[in-house]
């Protein structure tokens, strides 16, 4: 069975590949024929090239700037919508005013954004165009109309791109706009000045005016035009400082002072200084360094301090701080150095104010000029008050009063140093001392100021002791020391009695003691005992005599001592009243005992020239200080020349110096 299937295969096989055998001989001969036809093609093949060559061309160049036709289509179709746009905000603004200023500037800043669309979208749709020129200039439209078309498009893009920059210059719509917000800007600040000469004290701005100023200073930065809007500012605000300093009446700023010039001459202008100074600095200037921190913070620039310096020139800042450089180049006087206390207490006031307003580059010689008023305020103080001793002893040569009162030295140098030493200068001479021994690296201690002041009072001790020597009348001389002692005994209490200490016044309040029991002794003792005779029954030619001796006595005590004085009111009625007690008593004795006699003998009554009570209205009326005393003044003495102070005075030695 397996035999017979083997046999079927085979002639099955024996079909197949004989029918193959056909096919391929009926294709060998198909092919045969058909290869003259083939080789007949490949010779036309070159001539038909030829024929479709400049077609093919054509279509491949269409195809080489599709996507450069593409590119420009999105671009240029974008441009066409915000043109119209544009045409819309540039027609808007020319009609808004700033009045609505958010309004405003909301418009501005959609046309800035318009034109920048714009002109980013005419950029790219020239890009493409130019490429697509490019292309077109070198292939066979060279000569076409699409690519005159083209070029007429790519002119017209160009002038559209340049709309953006033509916006800004003079006459474009941006430029218009941001000329308006300039106009704005002065007006705002003009409309909120000082507007009258009355009124020295600049006003802050409300909030709503600053937050306009802020959004345009803000929107003038963006368009570079801070610089100008800083010049704008500075136009205006100077306006409002040069009204408001006209209430102040600040000619005194052009005095002209030499170093021969005596400070009471401006003695006035020196306090109206101190006041002004600080009112500019800390209500005027501070208002316009807030105000321009305010406007100009937001922008991120520190352009605004030079704002602060120009306004602080138009406050006249550095007048100011030249006149107070003048004082210190004038004469030195101990108000001198009052004067300049005073001008370290305000500069020291005001140093925090001035280091935050002046801490840039702009503000360079208004720091200079700072520095230098302080260092020579400090060096001056120091100087006058280092002097002191020498000039007290200059004194020296000078004669005492000649009316036995208080020398004008005494009185000065006593109210001086207890204002030195009063709570008003005391802290702020410490700190000059201290700030001069710092840049001088001197060691002076904690105690030299007050060491210093004692030094003083001894220099004044060995004054009154040279003076002391002047006096002839040593009745005189005593009466000089009751009121000198007198006046330091009145120390007691004061700021100067309690450096000098409890033991110095106690000493002089002894001296006081003595001196008023010498002068009694010594200048009337001598008329006592004339009035004092007992046993006699007879107003014989010796009492006529002894009385005519006391008459005589007691009118030149009375006339010669009638121009001295007693400064002090309780001392005065003290010693008058110890004259009273002295006399009077004696005198109204003995007048009683020869009254009888004096009755009976016609001739006697020429003797008898005082009652007793005439002699005690006499002798109570002495000492009295003239009208105007300049030597017996314990109160606050205006300070001038030394040496016009101590003229005409006494002699004493004040061993309890």
């Amino acid at each position: 069975m397996a035999d017979v299937e083997s046999v079927e295969n085979l002639r099955a096989a024996q079909k197949i590949l004989r029918a193959s055998l056909e096919k391929s001989t009926a294709i060998s001969s198909k092919l045969d024929e058909i290869g003259p036809r083939l080789e007949d093609i490949r010779q036309r093949l070159p001539s038909l090239e030829a024929a479709i060559r400049p077609f093919s061309m054509q279509k491949c160049s269409y195809f080489a700037i599709r996507d450069q036709i593409n590119g420009a289509i999105g671009p240029a179709a974008a441009v066409l919508k915000v043109y119209d746009i544009v045409r819309e905000l540039e027609e808007s603004l020319l009609y808004e005013s700033c009045d609505d200023l958010p309004a405003y500037l909301s418009s501005m800043k959609m046309l800035e954004e318009a034109l920048g669309f714009l002109a980013d979208n005419c950029g790219l749709a020239i890009q493409w165009l130019e490429d697509i020129v490019e292309f077109l200039e070198d292939t066979v439209f060279s000569n076409d109309q699409s690519l005159l078309n083209v070029k007429k498009s790519l002119r017209i893009l160009q002038e559209l791109h340049e709309i953006e920059e033509r916006a800004h210059l003079d006459g474009g719509p941006l430029n218009a706009a941001f000329n308006n917000l300039e106009t704005e800007f002065r007006s705002l600040l003009l409309e909120n000045g000082v507007t009258t000469t009355t009124c020295a004290t600049l006003l802050p701005l409300t909030m709503p005016v600053v937050q306009k100023l802020q959004a345009i200073a803000g929107r003038l930065d963006g368009d570079y035009r801070l610089e100008k809007c800083i010049v704008l500012y500075i136009e205006v605000r100077s306006l409002n400082a040069v009204r408001s300093l006209q209430a102040l009446d600040l000619d005194y700023l052009e005095i002209q002072v030499t170093e021969f010039d005596d400070i009471q001459s401006i003695e006035s202008h020196i306090d109206q200084w101190c006041k002004h100074l600080e009112l500019v600095v800390k209500d005027q200037i501070e208002l316009e360094y807030k105000l321009c921190n305010d406007v100009f913070e937001k922008i991120g620039s520190d352009a605004w301090k030079h704002c602060v310096t120009r306004l602080a020139e138009e406050f006249r800042l550095i007048s100011f701080l030249q006149f107070g450089r003048n004082v210190t180049k004038m004469k030195k006087n101990p108000l001198k150095l009052l004067k300049l206390l005073d001008i370290f207490a305000l500069m020291e006031s005001l140093r925090s104010n001035f280091n935050r307003f002046f801490d840039g580059e702009a503000c360079t010689d208004i720091r200079t000029l700072t520095r230098e008023l302080v260092k020579t305020v400090v060096n001056g103080a120091y100087e006058i008050f280092q002097e002191l001793p020498c000039q007290v002893e200059m004194q020296r040569r000078f004669s005492p009063p000649p009316d036995g009162g208080i020398p004008g030295l005494v009185s000065f140098i006593t109210n001086y140093c207890d204002q030195l030493l009063g709570d008003d200068y005391r802290p702020l001479l410490a700190q000059v001392l201290k700030i001069h021994q710092s840049w001088n690296q001197d060691v002076y201690g904690d105690g030299f100021l007050t060491n210093h002041i004692i030094i003083i009072m001894k220099e004044v001790a060995l004054n009154l002791d040279a003076w002391s020597k002047a006096y002839e009348d040593i009745c005189l001389s005593y009466l000089f020391m009751m009121n000198n002692h007198c006046h330091f005994c009145q120390l007691k209490g004061t700021k100067l009695g309690d450096i000098m200490g409890d033991s110095w016044l106690g000493a002089h309040e002894q001296y006081k003691d003595n001196c008023a029991a010498l002068y009694l002794r010594q200048c009337w003792g001598r008329l006592l005992p004339l009035i004092s005779q007992k046993g006699l029954n007879s107003f014989q030619e010796s009492e006529k005599k002894t009385l005519k001796e006391f008459n005589v006595g007691f009118d030149e005590l009375y006339k010669e001592q009638s121009n001295w004085v007693i400064c002090d009111e309780n001392l005065r009625r003290k010693v008058c009243q110890i004259l009273v007690q002295a006399v009077v008593p004696a005198y109204r004795s003995y007048m009683q005992k020869y009254g009888v006699l004096v009755e009976q003998d016609a001739s006697a009554s020429k003797y008898v020239k005082h009652t007793a009570q005439s002699l005690e209205t006499m002798l109570s009326s002495m000492f009295q200080p003239k009208l105007v005393k300049k030597y017996c003044s314990n109160k606050h003495i205006r300070f001038g020349k030394l040496k016009n102070l101590v003229q005409n005075q006494f002699r004493v030695t004040l061993t309890a110096m």
